[in-house]
């Protein structure tokens, strides 16, 4: 894989239709789905990326999302970007919906469902938290909802799950539904907070660390997995890491790719049905720094946290890759008076269920073993070759102007260690984390984080 360069001078973002054009090819059930050979099917209507959408803001939701009443849903920053032209553009049959630092939670969701239960649809005009709430919230209650994005700061704009926070403090990945149409306008994208088009950067960078995981699992457990979501992204991904440098100035080829690549992610994992393809190791730990963290958390956005956690991931996967010979495990067992010292009384039940799903007694680390010793000279070139080299992803994302180790983003080095030893807690799936615990080296690798 190639390290960050700079994009040709004088280089033209693609018409609005080429930006498009796979994409359109997978919403209209042209695009052959590598597993089954048959079209993928994904919920989605109309994905439209251009450089520039000319205000044609009221013919795009019309076409995907006619109604008598609309709210429109932002927060200040993005009300300012684009949500009051939207609003104006719709005219009477919109009212606007202006949230103030909002959370992605629950509590956030009912009360955003209080606010508009008068509007026939939801458009959301924004990014990660206010998509996740409009996706969510008219997922419960039935009503469609489309978005207009504002930042390329994560690929949840064509997924079918929404990060919602629990009452309990936990952040899961709770099933939701598709929007009606997914508007980009590049020059809105463009002109985003840095942070945040880094951000974007650092999100799309897992998908090497969540497939190795992923892949792994599959092959020790018999879990699933599927070749789409990658075959997806892997043009994508190559022409955005060449532009990564690119991405610090808010060049607009560069952020289209950016958005192009999140926007197949995205329907990657509404193809598989499940996050898995990009959501493995590197995401329990950004989780688990969002349920846990408490007052000791640094104010980062998940897609800022997810590239530095894909950083530290990839180490450890080429740390362990790195030996000829099969890693083997031992018992890891796990103290239920510490978790329940340790979690809220209303997220622990769930974390002790997933410490006993994935406990193993000796003879299940037998078996485990004998199976990793025969796969192993198959399975680790294969990982290999999925891998990015944790150098070079720290390249793309110091280009972007991102951080990629938990000091340079602000994170606490004692808050990053505890979420790589304990993120493992709060889902079932098997990542890396849990074969360093098995191998026994994951209090080492831990200790060398931040030095």
């Amino acid at each position: 894989m190639n390290r960050p360069v700079t994009a040709r001078e004088g280089g033209r973002a693609p018409s609005s239709a080429s930006w498009t054009s796979l994409i359109d090819d997978v919403t209209a059930g042209r695009w052959i789905d590598p597993d089954t050979g048959q079209p993928a099917g994904v919920p989605f209507e109309r994905v439209v990326i251009a450089d520039d959408l000319g205000g044609a803001y009221a013919d795009l939701v019309g076409s995907v999302m006619p109604a008598a009443s609309y709210a429109v849903v932002s927060d200040h920053d993005t009300r300012d970007a684009q949500g009051a032209a939207i609003a104006a553009a719709l005219g009477a049959s919109a009212i606007e919906v202006v949230l103030d630092h909002p959370h992605a939670d629950e509590g956030e969701v009912e009360r955003l469902k209080d606010r508009t239960r008068g509007a026939d649809a939801l458009i959301a005009v924004g990014s990660g938290t206010i998509n996740d709430l409009c996706k969510y919230a008219t997922a419960q209650d039935g009503r469609p909802y489309s978005v207009f994005g504002t930042a390329p700061s994560m690929n949840g704009y064509t997924s079918t799950t929404a990060s919602i926070t629990l009452a309990s403090g936990l952040k899961t990945t709770q099933p939701a539904h598709a929007a009606r149409g997914v508007f980009i306008d590049l020059a809105v994208n463009a002109a985003a907070p840095s942070y945040l088009i880094a951000a974007g950067l650092g999100d799309s960078l897992c998908r090497s660390t969540a497939q190795v995981d992923w892949y792994f699992s599959h092959r020790m457990f018999g879990t699933a997995y599927l070749t789409a979501p990658y075959a997806l992204q892997d043009e994508d991904e190559r022409e955005l890491l060449a532009r990564s440098a690119d991405l610090a100035r808010g060049d607009r080829l560069a952020v289209g790719y950016l958005q192009r690549l999140l926007t197949l992610t995205g329907f990657g994992i509404s193809v598989a049905k499940m996050s898995h393809p990009g959501s493995m190791g590197e995401h329990q730990i950004s989780h688990w720094i969002d349920s846990f963290a408490g007052d000791r958390h640094p104010g980062t956005v998940h897609g800022q946290q997810v590239g530095v956690t894909s950083v530290t991931m990839a180490r450890l996967q080429e740390a362990i890759l790195s030996e000829a010979s099969a890693p083997r495990i031992r018992p890891v067992q796990f103290d239920e008076a510490d978790l329940r010292r340790r979690y809220p009384a209303a997220a622990v039940e769930a974390c002790i269920a997933v410490c006993r799903a994935k406990t193993m007694d000796e003879a299940a680390c037998e078996r485990f073993n004998a199976r990793l010793a025969d796969l192993w000279p198959d399975l680790r070139p294969r990982l290999q070759a999925m891998s990015i080299p944790s150098a070079v992803l720290a390249d793309h994302l110091r280009a972007a102007g991102g951080a990629a180790t938990a000091s340079e983003l602000g994170i606490d080095i004692g808050l990053y260690r505890d979420a790589l030893r304990h993120s493992p807690e709060m889902r079932d799936r098997y990542s890396f984390l849990d074969l360093a615990a098995g191998m026994g080296i994951l209090d080492d690798f831990i200790a060398e984080e931040g030095r």
